[in-house]
């Protein structure tokens, strides 16, 4: 048996292994959400590409009606009028010129201000004149002016390579009118479940069969905008276990294996023998914490398997530590890593573990308790009340108001 690695160690000798894939495939952006962007984008023009107003009201210019007020007002020609989106129509009985001293366009949210105004007053601010408007409220330059670039100039990187399409993202992408981009190809992960005994949902079961929760946990816990899941049930036996394995290797050309169950040391605990068949790089076995202490990480071909215990919660925590970083690693995207806080403990928990163990937990406002229920390795129902893990270290016991260390979920 290798040397027990700590959870830190053993996933930076597996990420250590990886390299990021280059596959990239264009998509529209209607399609883009949550998709990983392969390439920086830079803005081809200036949002906004010319001034607008931000408010409904009159092009003026502001030095001319900065003394305005209430009972002494500016009064000037209104010489036009601006809507959004349209060419300026100017006043039908009026021979000044558009921009001259003494004049206003009345303007509309989002319509080009034109040359010669620096600002514009609110229209609650003027008499709502049509062919001259009186000035209630002076206004400075700029007010209620959007410049050019104010948003996005011309040539900024406004998103780096790696980014996750959000619903910012991409308006910020519309907005400089992108339709389609380069993503990072969606990765196929192949989740694999040991045993016998399993069964999927809707299929009858044994009198010493249960169901495959483990594999609808993990392949629920994959965006689909990013990854493909298939997940696969295989017998204890050796050959079907090394079947199933080189079938998402050779055929499937699967990108990240899961396996669960079979890594322990029972009867049927073939995974290590079968990873060492087919060639798979050995990397860690046996991790200093609990639950999910016999976790193997090996890879072949570049391809990471991550072997999880056959225990639901035990899967699922370690799943939650290692795949973000590696899928991290694989798409170039740190989006996928959870984050690590403290946290105020609430109730007590005084079993002492002679490793690190990972509880499940609640947290919110910064106050983290533990889910009424059992913790046994098995129990799943619970976790549907839990969005964190506390991080024990060795030996350490939990009372009322310590600080503790928590790790999201994804």
């Amino acid at each position: 048996m290798s040397k027990r690695l700590e959870l830190e160690e053993a996933l930076a000798l597996l990420l250590g292994e990886l390299n990021k894939t280059e596959d990239t495939e264009k998509v529209f952006l209607s399609g883009a959400y949550g998709r990983i962007l392969a390439d920086d984008i830079r803005a081809p023009f200036s949002v906004p590409s010319f001034p607008k107003a931000a408010m409904d009201g009159y092009a003026v210019r502001a030095a001319e009606v900065e003394s305005a007020v209430g009972d002494a007002p500016v009064e000037l020609v209104v010489v036009g009028e601006q809507l959004a989106g349209e060419m300026l129509k100017k006043s039908e009985n009026s021979n000044v010129v558009v921009g001259m001293s003494n004049t206003a366009v009345r303007i509309m949210t989002g319509a080009r201000v034109p040359e010669g105004y620096d600002a514009v007053v609110r229209q609650e601010d003027t008499d709502y004149g049509e062919t001259a408007v009186k000035i209630y409220k002076g206004v400075k330059p700029f007010t209620n002016y959007c410049k050019v670039g104010e948003d996005i100039r011309e040539g900024e990187t406004v998103l780096k390579a790696g980014a996750r399409i959000g619903r910012i993202e991409a308006g910020v992408l519309a907005s400089l009118g992108i339709a389609s981009l380069d993503v990072v190809r969606k990765l196929k992960v192949d989740i694999i479940s040991t045993g016998t005994e399993l069964k999927r949902p809707g299929e009858p079961l044994g009198e010493y069969d249960i169901y495959n929760s483990i594999a609808y946990t993990l392949s629920a816990s994959l965006s689909s905008t990013c990854f493909e899941a298939e997940s696969f049930i295989c017998g204890d036996e050796g050959e079907d276990i090394e079947k199933t394995l080189l079938t998402s290797l050779r055929e499937r050309k699967a990108d990240i294996i899961i396996t669960t169950g079979g890594v322990s040391v029972g009867k049927k605990d073939l995974l290590p023998e079968v990873l060492e068949k087919i060639g798979a790089k050995h990397i860690f076995d046996h991790v200093n914490v609990k639950p999910g202490t016999p976790t193997i990480g090996s890879v072949i071909d570049g391809v990471p398997i991550l072997s999880l215990s056959g225990n639901p919660y035990a899967a699922l925590a370690n799943f939650d530590f290692y795949f973000p970083s590696i899928a991290a690693k694989l798409t170039g995207s740190d989006t996928f890593l959870t984050g690590v806080e403290k946290a105020v403990f609430n109730g007590n928990y005084d079993k002492v573990s002679p490793v690190r163990r990972l509880l499940r937990a609640g947290v919110k406002d910064g106050r983290v308790s533990l889910p009424g229920g059992g913790h046994a390795s098995s129990v799943l129902s619970n976790l549907m009340d839990c969005n964190a893990y506390i991080d024990v270290p060795a030996g350490v016991t939990l009372s009322a108001g310590d600080e503790v260390i928590i790790r999201l979920m994804p």
